[in-house]
């Protein structure tokens, strides 16, 4: 892990090489220190010196608790690293953009951003089905796409220069997930649910052909309509086949409808997904039935060091809440994208970078020590440095398992 980025980066300004940050931006320039939801701005017109990096994440809607995560991640990168942009001849602004975990929305909002001239870069999606059609326009517009959340393995396939994320992809996750069910849960055979979403259907396939390599029996492979409140009929089937494990690919809020009403059923298996079940909603949506339910996810324990704790500190007196799951590679999506604007200015004479010049410098990413991880993209634009990590619901919090082996 890196230590002090933002002290780092102020030394670095001082020495005379710039290494700074931002996230999203206002549409009206606000103090460093303060941002604001506001809605897509038309394109600034030319010569100004505001450099906007946009968020995109679901800030309305059942979801919102972790895309207002994202977002606040995003933004303490760019509080930390205004004053060396301002230093620069630049304004930092942050632009937060809601998606509402839409597909639909998500493209309006891409479409808006792009046509910004002030839009630099974009730190998105949650969603992996939002973050693929939004992308199609990142990369018309070149505004660069760094996801600290995204694992659906079709975001990097179509080879888009602008389209990067820390993650690892299901393609990572899944192998190392059913490994675990199988050899440390003894799991026999497994139930798989998904959402019928890009994410949710996309990791649950992949975990399917990871557990027939295993030998692991399938009981059951079904699929649930997101945002219903009654899943019943899953359940009875659940329960009518008794499996060792239930795999759900999804989200928490249906997960843990679909955990409780399980557990209210007598259903006595375990319950394991991806990192779309990391949420402190968990709690409230499954009730006790959260306790044990088992979730692969691609970010590590932010608390495991003294720096991390500090971070985790200094994010709860910014924002007067716990970072969510994505906060902390939010952070570090903003870093990455920072270091690739400090380049692109320094090639471009001190100046202010067009689009192109600032994607291909944040695709060069190589060996970037972010504040919790290392950043090397390859040509797909997947970071090489991603890990999967397995992390267990106790009674009151999420506990950190360890590192997944493949």
């Amino acid at each position: 892990m890196k230590k002090g980025v933002a002290l780092l980066l102020s030394t670095l300004l001082l020495a005379g090489s710039l290494l700074a940050g931002c996230s999203g931006g206002t549409s009206s320039p606000p103090p460093a220190s303060e941002t604001k939801e506001t809605p897509a701005a038309p394109a600034s017109s030319g010569g100004s010196n505001v450099i906007k990096i946009a968020t995109q994440s679901p800030l309305s809607g059942p979801q919102s608790l972790e895309g207002e995560a994202i977002k606040l991640g995003a933004e303490l990168a760019v509080k930390e690293n205004a004053e060396a942009f301002k230093n620069m001849g630049f304004e930092l602004q942050l632009y937060p953009q809601d998606d509402q975990a839409d597909p639909k929305q998500g493209v309006v909002n891409a479409e808006l951003l792009i046509a910004d001239r002030d839009v630099f870069a974009v730190v998105g999606h949650y969603n992996t089905g939002v973050a693929i059609p939004s992308s199609a326009k990142y990369e018309a517009g070149h505004v660069t796409m760094v996801s600290p959340a995204n694992t659906g393995v079709e975001l990097t396939e179509s080879n888009r220069k602008s389209v990067n994320r820390l993650v690892a992809r299901n393609d990572q996750i899944a192998p190392a997930a059913a490994k675990y069910a199988k050899d440390q849960l003894g799991t026999k055979n497994v139930f798989l649910v998904h959402d019928k979403t890009a994410y949710g259907q996309g990791l649950v396939d992949e975990v399917r052909k990871a557990f027939r390599d295993l030998g692991v029996e399938e009981l059951g492979y079904e699929g649930i309509t997101a945002g219903e409140k009654d899943y019943s009929a899953i359940v009875n089937q659940i329960v009518a086949k008794k499996p060792d494990l239930v795999f759900y690919g999804g989200m928490y809020n249906e997960a843990g409808l679909i955990a409780r009403s399980a557990k209210e059923r007598g259903f006595t298996g375990k319950i394991m997904g991806g990192e779309g079940l990391e949420s402190n909603d968990m709690y409230k949506i499954a009730g006790d039935a959260a306790e044990g339910i088992i979730y692969a996810t691609v970010v590590g324990d932010v608390r495991a060091t003294d720096e991390g704790r500090q971070w985790v500190e200094k994010y709860k007196s910014t924002f007067g809440k716990e970072p969510g799951a994505f906060s902390a590679f939010a952070y570090d999506a903003t870093l990455v994208i920072l270091n690739g604007l400090e380049a692109a200015i320094k090639e471009n004479a001190g100046k202010k970078p067009t689009k192109e010049q600032v994607q291909e410098k944040v695709r060069a990413t190589k060996d970037f020590k972010g504040f919790f991880t290392q950043v090397s993209f390859d040509e797909k634009g997947d970071n090489t440095f991603s890990k999967v990590y397995i992390y267990k619901f106790g009674k009151e919090k999420a506990e950190f398992i360890g590192e997944a082996a493949n």
